[in-house]
């Protein structure tokens, strides 16, 4: 199924944070695009703006610079057309596992039978049948995460964003859950932005991956994943795919070396100005 809708642009974006009146430069001059129905991954070291790139397509941070769009239209909010999923569980406690996932439908204005039999035919792609009446506090993580996937696309998103979804997950669930989450896309055909720290999952999951640079994070790299689908695990030990896991592990690699070494300059640099007084140096 050929998908018309769903397509992401952020055009020269950037992001500055401003703390005690001085300005920090988080992301610098990003241009990336999601085609309607392709997911598109985002890696890069911790802290060079992948979060913020996808919190800036949700809506919930606007650009310094820049501009990011989805279907020709300039992004000023949180809108339907967008569902996101983060790291951490956001169900409602309180609420059973379908009332969770009918949420966003009766606050469309949706009618009890149909958020019913929508909420039922998602919930049988996750695998949830049968769990349709338990509470969030009596599932395990995956399928808690399970539920804020089903969420996401209950109202029928055209983007869906995910912020390392998985990251909280064991090695053994975490595979379960990417393969849950591609047949679901299979499925669907909806835009997926999806960001991570884990390589491998990144070039399971993608059509397309981007590396960032650390802080201020910019666009490095750019790879497209031509390896056929349906994927399965076991295909992580082609030679395809270890020979581009080895070609991102390394560009990630040496941005994390950078940003550590800039950090440990100003740590030195830190510790000079300390010993120049002699403060610390007596006690050493």
């Amino acid at each position: 199924m050929s998908r018309t809708k769903g397509l992401v642009e952020i055009d020269h974006f950037g992001l500055d944070y401003i703390s005690d009146g001085q300005a920090t430069e988080a992301v610098d001059d990003v241009s990336i695009s999601v085609r309607p129905g392709e997911f598109v991954s985002i890696v890069g070291p911790s802290g060079c703006g992948k979060s913020t790139l996808l919190n800036a397509v949700a809506g919930f941070r606007a650009p310094t610079r820049g501009r990011v769009r989805v279907d020709g239209e300039e992004v000023r909010g949180p809108g339907a057309d967008r569902g996101m999923v983060f790291q951490q569980y956001s169900l409602f406690p309180w609420k059973t596992v379908r009332q969770n996932v009918e949420f966003g439908l009766k606050m469309k204005g949706i009618g009890v039978d149909e958020r019913e039999r929508m909420a039922r035919t998602l919930l049988a792609l996750a695998g949830l049948i049968g769990f349709e009446d338990q509470y969030p506090d009596r599932l395990s993580g995956g399928m808690k995460q399970r539920v804020g996937i089903v969420r996401a696309l209950a109202t029928g998103p055209k983007v869906l964003l995910l912020d390392e979804p998985f990251g909280a997950l064991d090695a053994q669930t975490r595979v379960i859950m990417q393969q849950i989450l591609t047949n679901i896309w299979q499925r669907l055909r909806l835009s997926v932005l999806f960001v991570t720290h884990d390589i491998d999952e990144a070039i399971f999951l993608s059509d397309r991956v981007y590396v960032m640079t650390a802080r201020p994070g910019r666009l490095k790299a750019e790879f497209a994943v031509t390896l056929p689908r349906p994927r399965d695990p076991d295909g992580m030990q082609e030679p395809g795919f270890l020979a581009l896991r080895r070609e991102l592990a390394g560009l990630i690699r040496e941005e994390s070396l950078r940003a550590m070494g800039g950090e440990l300059a100003g740590g030195l640099d830190g510790l000079d100005v300390m010993l120049g007084d002699g403060s610390l140096a007596d006690v050493l």
